[in-house]
């Protein structure tokens, strides 16, 4: 335990269970997303998903006065990159020929979750710059004196980032594809958007599942039981194994059992259904706060053609125009999404190194790499077949490299 200032004191906990969960919701909740809120990180430590035997220690950096929580960072120390979805393995590989341990290093994320919002929680009663300072020195303290490598921010808040680097951090860009509802009342509006080539792709998709005798049901709130969403990790389970050493099957059965009731508010899950059982034949699972809503997890026990673009992309759009959803991240990866109304989309990390060879590297080279992001971002977009669109796709910012 050390002491900042007169005012605060700054502890390193390892267990969010020790953390009042109302002190730290009073400033998770104000984030547009809900991936910071204690019930969805607890449970993920609580089930085990997080821990030393996964390589995703928890680590987060609490600043109280007396014994009130008034600013935290969600933090993990990690012994690989495995489940941050964003690949830096050719850092891992530099530093390795330096001869620099990359390992461990000190991540700010959701666990497994690639969707941007990550910034230090501070209470509304507090001085946000001074506190920022204080957390910033504290990081850097701990990575020196514990020999970390780095310390890395992922798929931070726009504003956040601004803010960040005027400490020092230096971003790097990446993207994810991302549904904006574009003024839609309905689905025939989202259609609309589309050139005609694809407006009958999408047509001629959804009209095979229903040809196959599938329909799909919305489980939310009151309507979420607790053996739906435990049945999420069967379907879940069943797509990681599919992709074998690749399937990234992070997540405990254990943590969505967790998730009724405390959290059933939050969960949307898109069920699909045949006339022959009463069991669901597919599903999506998805998170909603807000006018937001985040696609995470998917699977089918038997194929059906096109299933999955109805039950990840299309039901979910439609859910979300009929209840006023304005953004939808439907998660990692993009070989599908961006033929079906998802442009390819800016976010950011922020990185800081602490070998000097490492951070040279880094500043040095990092806007040639965003340099390079950014084109290819503009190159995806150019191929969407969506009509109006380029004026509303962020663009490189002005003054050089993102």
């Amino acid at each position: 335990m050390t002491t900042p200032s007169v005012q605060y004191t700054a502890r390193w906990m390892n267990c969010l269970a020790d953390i009042p969960a109302a002190q730290w919701d009073a400033m998770a909740m104000p984030l547009p997303t809900p991936a910071f809120e204690w019930a969805w990180l607890n449970n993920i430590e609580a089930s085990g998903s997080t821990g030393p035997k996964t390589g995703w220690l928890p680590n987060h950096l609490t600043i109280w006065r007396e014994d009130i929580l008034v600013a935290a960072a969600p933090l993990y120390l990690k012994g690989h990159s495995y489940g941050e979805f964003v690949f830096d393995h050719q850092w891992a590989e530099l530093a390795q020929q330096l001869g620099i341990e990359y390992y461990p290093k000190l991540l700010g994320m959701s666990p497994f979750t690639p969707a941007e919002g990550y910034r230090f929680l501070i209470a509304a009663t507090e001085d946000e710059r001074e506190l920022t300072q204080i957390m910033v020195s504290l990081i850097d303290d701990f990575c020196l004196k514990h020999k970390i490598s780095g310390c890395n921010f992922l798929y931070v808040d726009p504003e956040w980032r601004d803010r960040m680097e005027a400490h020092g951090f230096d971003k790097w860009l990446h993207h994810s594809y991302v549904w904006q509802n574009r003024g839609f009342n309905d689905f025939n509006d989202y259609l609309g958007q589309f050139n005609a080539n694809q407006r009958r792709n999408i047509k001629r998709e959804r009209k095979s599942v229903a040809n196959a005798g599938i329909h799909f049901q919305v489980h939310t709130g009151e309507g979420l039981t607790p053996e739906m969403c435990a049945k999420v990790y069967d379907f879940y389970s069943d797509t990681c194994d599919k992709f074998g050493w690749w399937g990234s099957k992070y997540l405990k059965q254990e943590f969505f059992r967790l998730l009724h009731p405390v959290w059933r508010d939050r969960v949307v899950i898109f069920a699909a259904y045949t006339e022959d059982s009463p069991d669901p034949v597919g599903m999506s699972f998805c998170l909603t706060k807000g006018d937001r809503l985040y696609g995470r997890y998917w699977g089918a026990f038997e194929e059906y053609n096109n299933l999955h673009f109805s039950a990840c992309y299309y039901e979910p759009i439609e859910w979300a125009i009929a209840n006023g959803i304005q953004t939808f991240d439907p998660g990692a990866g993009g070989r599908h999404k961006k033929r079906r109304g998802f442009p390819a989309t800016p976010n950011y990390s922020l990185h800081r190194f602490y070998a000097p060879e490492l951070r040279k590297i880094l500043s040095n080279y990092i806007g040639r790499i965003n340099e390079a992001e950014q084109f290819q971002i503009d190159q995806i977009n150019a191929d969407l077949p969506i009509k109006d669109l380029q004026a509303e796709i962020p663009l490189m910012e002005s003054g050089g490299a993102p």
